[in-house]
Order: structure tokens, then sequence, then C-alpha cells
């Protein structure tokens, strides 16, 4: 039990952090802007279990599945931080477009199945940084013997904690945005949007280091 707990303690804040989900919700909010407040809870909801759906995946088997298509966690880091920061840079200038006054007809909103999975979970909640942090965190579950079961118990409810408050913020999105006014809660949106492309930014400085470096480590540097 007591490795369980230790495990839980690990993975709890690492996956918190990555996954940030009070600037997540008013993403969320911004993204399902045309959806009706019943459809954001179902999407809420979505999200939420989509992810825990994703963070258990990447933490009991990511690095196994990464390894069978032969592909290098750099490789991740690199395509999801190239993913990431396009959709941060989309939401980052989408509040702008609609402050021109421009009288354009409103679209319809998209259905819940087809955003909930992309972008609202990948790459939004649990993206790139998200999976490379759970296989990081399962790749280093002990060896065979009585603590591997409490380690992957404590695992998992962590991803079980982070994945409700996925939804609990998420669903209660919209009362933030009322609560700070439309010009507070762009400002905001604005902010965390901006925060989410400096973090795809840094997945892929990471990824592009990570290819570098054992390139890097054969060529010494002059002196």
């Amino acid at each position: 039990m007591r490795d369980a707990i230790a495990a839980f303690l690990l993975a709890f804040p690492a996956l918190f952090s990555i996954v940030n989900p009070v600037s997540g919700a008013l993403i969320f909010s911004e993204v399902t802007a045309l959806h009706t407040p019943s459809q954001r809870v179902r999407l809420a909801r979505m999200v939420g279990f989509y992810s825990l759906v994703v963070m258990t995946v990447a933490l009991w088997a990511g690095s196994y599945v990464l390894a069978f298509f032969g592909i290098s966690l750099a490789a991740l880091r690199v395509a999801g931080g190239l993913v990431v920061s396009l959709s941060a840079w989309h939401l980052l200038n989408a509040p702008s477009k609609r402050e021109v006054g421009e009288q354009e007809p409103v679209p319809a909103a998209p259905a819940a199945e087809e955003i909930a999975l992309f972008p609202l979970t990948m790459p939004i909640t649990t993206g790139p940084g998200t999976i490379a942090v759970s296989v990081a965190l399962g790749a280093g579950h002990p060896r065979l013997s009585a603590g591997l079961g409490w380690f992957f118990l404590g695992m998992t409810a962590a991803t079980v904690a982070v994945a409700v408050l996925i939804w609990v913020t998420y669903r209660s999105a919209d009362r933030v945005t009322a609560w700070m006014g439309p010009r507070g809660s762009r400002s905001v949106t604005r902010l965390a949007a901006f925060l989410l492309l400096c973090v795809g930014v840094q997945i892929l400085i990471t990824g592009v280091e990570d290819v570098l470096a054992p390139l890097l480590a054969g060529h010494p540097a002059p002196g």
C-alpha cells in the first residue's frame, strides 16, 4: 500500500502540471463557444473519459506501442510539439477575428463526437507532453515483484484523479467565464492559449534536442 501511495504522489503532480485542467477549461470554453450548455457538459464528460484512456494506455503500454511502430519518444515530441503549437496559434488568433466586427455568417457547431477526441482531448488536453510524461512514468516501474501491482495501482489512481479534475473543471468552464465577463475571459483565454503555445514549442525543442544529441556527441566542439 505504501508503494501505491508513493507512486500516486509521484504521478499526480507530474500529470496535473502538464495537463493543467484550469487553463485547459478556458480553452475548452473557447473551442465549444458555438455549442449549447448541455452539449458542453456532454463534451466535458467525453473529454474526461478520453483523457483517462489516453493517460492510462500511455502509462501501461505507451513504450511498447511506440516500439511496435518504430516511433521514438523524440519523434513523438517533435510531431506533437508541432501539432500543439499550431492548435495554440489558431486559438491565440481566433478571438481577434471576431473583434474585427465583420458581419459573417455564424458557422454551425460541429457535432460533439467530431471534436471530443480531436482536438479537445488530443492535443489540447492530453497532448504529446502528457503522453511523454505518462510513458516516462510507466517506464520507471519496478521489476516483476510484489511491488509492481501497487506501483501501477497508484499510477492508475493518479490518472483517474486527473481525469476527474478535467471533467469537473471543463463542465464548470461556463461559470468561470460568466464570472470573469467577456473581456476577462477573452484575455485569460488568450493567455492560456499563449502558454499552450509555449508548451508546444518547448516539447518541440526537447524533441529536437533528443534527435540532435547523439549526432552532436560524435562531433566534439572545436577548441
